[in-house]
């Protein structure tokens, strides 16, 4: 026997309500989430283009030498790694700097509303 889509009776446990939260602290929230967005779409267009375009155009790219080798084939062997973790990295410095604004501008408006 399947079970119903829904039941008849009224939910006991509505969810909690969120805490109301000020206009600074609202706009603080959405630089932080605009700047969080911005970041991993850049960071993913690096990667994109090291994982895709070099390799698709290793041809004209083979005269170009890096470290002593041609670069689709540093990039290849090593280099596309290297990048990764140099953009995680950047993720993660650049996220904690973010974090630390974020508490930042929390912690302002906590005291701005003590008596």
């Amino acid at each position: 026997m399947a079970a119903p889509n829904h039941t008849a009776r009224q939910n006991i446990n509505p969810p909690p309500e969120p805490p109301p939260v000020s206009e600074a602290m609202a706009r603080a929230h959405q630089r932080y989430w605009r700047f969080n967005l911005w970041l991993i779409a850049t960071l993913m267009a690096i990667g994109f283009v090291v994982s895709f375009v070099v390799p698709l155009a290793a041809g004209p790219l083979a005269s170009v030498r890096f470290a002593g080798f041609s670069l689709p084939f540093y990039m290849g062997a090593q280099g596309a790694i290297l990048v990764y973790l140099v953009l995680i990295a950047v993720y993660i410095v650049l996220m904690q700097r973010a974090d630390r604004v974020l508490q930042a501008a929390r912690e302002a408006d906590i005291a701005s509303r003590k008596p």
